[in-house]
């Protein structure tokens, strides 16, 4: 990363740290056209995959690949954000840097209470950062082995990172694709175990002190979908009735259901060494375009908190932004819910979203024949605003945002194939990649007759939450103009049971 010593200097005069100018930066940056106000971005360059996720002291640290040169993927670092609502975030410095080992790829962070890795000192709890070193020479020699897990310690709750002198902590046994470790403390057994993305499958490892790991089992060989390698995975335990489920989740490129990148995931058991699927069948957490590489915070408790990548790997290089590019997803709640598919996971956007909460306009008991104008509803903040609409009894319908250039998405539910879609067709500038334009679809997958729908619209991005969040989609959109103009239409008369729409004001202003 290149330094302005001048600007460094004069930051320090003024007692400043680097963390406050990111800040202060917020009112031009975040300005700009198609950046999301409601959704985190760094202040300027590349971000990818979320990392290092973890609560700790009453405040949610994010993580992120990050390269601080262009706005295209280059040498991965480690970025860093805070927040103490998961809606408002500061960005702080970089907190890793590649070194002779290697890029800093994904991974995750923990909260190690009991002092199992012996860094913590003068009772200070320490974070330990758990991560894929990619060594850029070894990829280009041809060698398999060039990935390897390494670790990293903070003692002053993420400010600054010490890397442990010897990593790697896990090297490649000879798997080319050997990345993106999510650790989790197993009380049960007083251990640390390992998800490691492993080719197009998961290896599991163990290890009392996040240091010295051994292998304990692997998943996935016959099981989902295999369009492409596997990444970042996660797991962790849900309830559902009293009973403890496990959930991995496993992120694909390509291979997705609509194409490109992707998030599956299994609901099954874990005894510690082996994870035990209920069935092998193909299940999405999102099944939009634009939602990647997803995992959740630690540290939580029973509460499981997801977020993930907002783009896809098809085009995330090359979508029309000048000064940044990407952003992650409204942060999700997960719980389970029994369904006609079996135990599935629901999401819905975390109620802190509430913190940015404007007016609201309500309906109740209305009657749409062919149209009706919702553009009045949105209020002043009319690119940004969370809608949601109740219907006693589903039949096809399609919300139109528009503005007055002709660009539109169009989201809605088709009746017919019993299938919810977002089409981003005419949505604006398209043609910066072949695939980016279409319409993506998801199935219904309840059997009930009536249906709720949330959606979160942001300026360049809708996020879709149908039918308690069992099905969700997640679809990025760049037009040359807000879309100002909201209407719902219907080919048969439907009567809706309520709806809301209400405005939602930036997290950077």
């Amino acid at each position: 990363m290149k330094i302005n010593f001048k600007l460094f200097i004069a930051l320090a005069i003024n007692g400043l740290s680097f963390a406050g100018y990111a800040q202060n930066a917020n009112v031009t940056h975040y300005n700009e056209p198609h950046r999301p106000q409601l959704h985190f971005s760094p202040v300027q360059h590349w971000v990818n995959d979320p990392n290092g996720m973890v609560y700790f002291n009453h405040t949610y640290h994010l993580f992120f690949q990050y390269y601080p040169e262009d706005i295209v993927w280059g040498p991965m670092h480690w970025g860093h954000a805070v927040s103490k609502d998961l809606i408002h975030w500061k960005e702080l410095p970089i907190a890793l840097y590649p070194d002779s080992l290697g890029y800093i790829f994904s991974g995750s962070a923990v909260v190690d209470s009991n002092n199992t890795s012996g860094f913590g000192k003068n009772g200070k709890v320490p974070l330990v950062a758990i991560f894929t070193h990619h060594d850029p020479k070894g990829e280009k020699a041809g060698t398999d082995v060039f990935q390897n897990q390494s670790i990293a310690y903070s003692l002053d709750e993420g400010n600054t990172w010490t890397k442990y002198a010897g990593n790697p902590v896990l090297k490649n046994p000879g798997i080319r694709d050997f990345r993106d470790p999510k650790v989790m403390w197993y009380a049960k057994e007083k251990k640390w175990v390992m998800t490691l993305a492993t080719k197009d499958h998961i290896t599991f490892y163990s290890a009392p002190d996040l240091k010295n790991w051994i292998k304990e089992s692997e998943f996935g060989l016959r099981a989902g979908a295999h369009g492409g390698v596997w990444e970042c995975p996660d797991l962790f335990p849900l309830k559902l009735n009293g009973k403890t489920y496990w959930v991995l989740v496993v992120n694909l490129n390509p291979g997705g259901p609509n194409g490109g990148s992707a998030t599956q995931y299994f609901v099954g058991s874990f005894d510690g060494n082996k994870f035990s699927p209920a069935d092998t069948q193909t299940r999405w957490l999102d099944y939009g375009p634009d939602e990647y590489a997803g995992i959740t915070w630690s540290n939580t408790g029973s509460r499981k908190i997801f977020l993930g990548w907002m783009s896809n790997w098809t085009y995330a290089n090359q979508v029309p932004t000048e000064k940044w590019r990407n952003a992650m997803t409204t942060p999700r709640d997960l719980r389970l819910i029994q369904s006609k598919q079996g135990i599935v996971i629901a999401s819905a956007p975390v109620p802190e979203l509430a913190n940015i909460y404007a007016n609201t306009v309500a309906s109740k008991n209305v009657v749409v024949n062919q149209t009706l104008d919702l553009s009045a509803k949105t209020g002043k903040l009319k690119s940004q605003y969370v809608l949601k609409l109740s219907l006693a009894q589903l039949k096809s319908y399609t919300l139109k945002l528009s503005n007055s250039k002709g660009e539109e998405v169009l989201v809605g539910y088709d009746d017919v194939k019993d299938q919810y879609f977002i089409d981003r067709t005419k949505s604006g500038e398209v043609d910066f990649q072949k695939d980016f334009a279409g319409r993506f679809t998801a199935p219904r997958l309840t059997v009930s007759k009536s249906s709720d729908l949330t959606l979160v619209v942001d300026n360049a991005s809708i996020e879709l939450f149908a039918d308690g969040g069992l099905t969700s989609m997640t679809a990025v959109c760049f037009p040359n103009q807000d879309y100002t103009k909201l209407a719902l239409q219907v080919d048969k008369k439907l009567k809706i049971k309520s709806l809301a729409i209400t405005g939602l004001k930036s997290i950077w202003h």
